[in-house]
């Protein structure tokens, strides 16, 4: 009987870790940070945050609605099963007080989004043209174009751009071939590989900039985008997904662009939104972005096409 309960146990940690293990690192942050939003609403009235009920958590998304979005709100709903599931509990986020609690919010509230803006050519090239100006070593300025045309170019998310080894790269005829080893959507470590074609302008061109930057650092192994310690010298360290962030604002800002309503996610938003306005189809784009759902191509391609499409263009005033 001993045994059994001991095979049981071990079965049941074992399950545990590999619910831990299907999801990535920053996911698993992502989970605990909404969590933990929801277990101080729990403590503040007296409830328990783990296990939940679906009433709490109803009330929790409520309240969470005064000020947040609908996309927001199901976000945490997904963090605050996750982290039952990990932890061995059971929460119905089914429930009907739940469901259509939710329903009511979005009718309420409306369900269009008002997201950061995505980068586009002009702000891309107002980008490295502000980079070329700056009174920094060559050597900086290659690493930082390149960071920001690959990412717009191959449309990464910022932790699979900074995950980028040297042993992930392929130089073809055609342009650049990079493995993405894995990615939030590829949980099963299946990886892809994106290709970057040569642009027609060389001084926007990621595969060039990023060839001149490998040159440059003296880069043949390990991480492509690395820090730098003091003065113009590289580090073994790879760049954090935040550093990203922080070099598109500031360029923006020295390009005299308003930075506030942009973000690291407007690399991969822009190459989607690009793509869509210069006639690439939604399956197309998901090869690239690496997308499991049509859901958020398809809006990129509806805001792409607000005016190639309109039926204003038709009245002749």
């Amino acid at each position: 009987m001993n045994e059994l309960v001991t095979d049981l146990k071990t079965l049941h940690d074992e399950t545990l870790n590999n619910l831990k293990s299907s999801k990535a690192i920053n996911t698993l942050r992502a989970y605990k940070s909404d969590f933990k939003d929801f277990g101080a609403f729990c403590a503040k009235h007296g409830f328990d945050s783990l296990p939940s009920e679906p009433k709490v958590v109803s009330l929790y998304l409520t309240n969470l609605s005064k000020n947040s979005k609908i996309s927001t709100l199901r976000r945490r709903l997904v963090s605050i099963s996750m982290v039952h599931k990990l932890k061995g509990h059971y929460l119905d986020t089914k429930h009907p007080i739940i469901i259509e609690n939710l329903m009511g919010i979005r009718r309420v509230k409306g369900s269009i989004q008002n997201g950061k803006k995505p980068l586009l050519i002009n702000h891309l090239k107002s980008i490295i043209n502000a980079i070329n100006k700056e009174n920094y070593e060559e050597i900086r300025k290659l690493r930082d174009k390149s960071i920001i045309l690959i990412g717009f170019g191959g449309g990464f998310r910022r932790t699979e751009l900074i995950s980028i080894d040297y042993e992930d790269l392929e130089f073809v005829p055609e342009g650049l071939k990079i493995i993405i080893r894995r990615s939030k959507t590829d949980q099963f470590g299946e990886g892809m590989i994106k290709g970057l074609p040569y642009f027609d302008n060389p001084e926007y061109c990621p595969v060039n900039n990023l060839k001149k930057w490998l040159e440059l650092s003296k880069i043949k192994a390990g991480p492509i985008f690395r820090r730098f310690a003091k003065g113009s010298s590289i580090t073994n360290y790879r760049l954090t997904d935040q550093t990203v962030v922080l070099l598109i604002k500031n360029y923006l800002n020295l390009a005299g662009i308003d930075n506030s309503n942009f973000s690291g996610h407007s690399l991969r938003s822009g190459f989607a939104t690009v793509a869509a306005e210069s006639g690439a189809n939604e399956r197309s784009i998901m090869a690239m972005t690496g997308h499991k759902t049509t859901q958020m191509v398809r809006r990129y391609i509806r805001e792409a096409n607000i005016f190639k499409n309109n039926a204003l263009n038709k009245i002749k005033l």
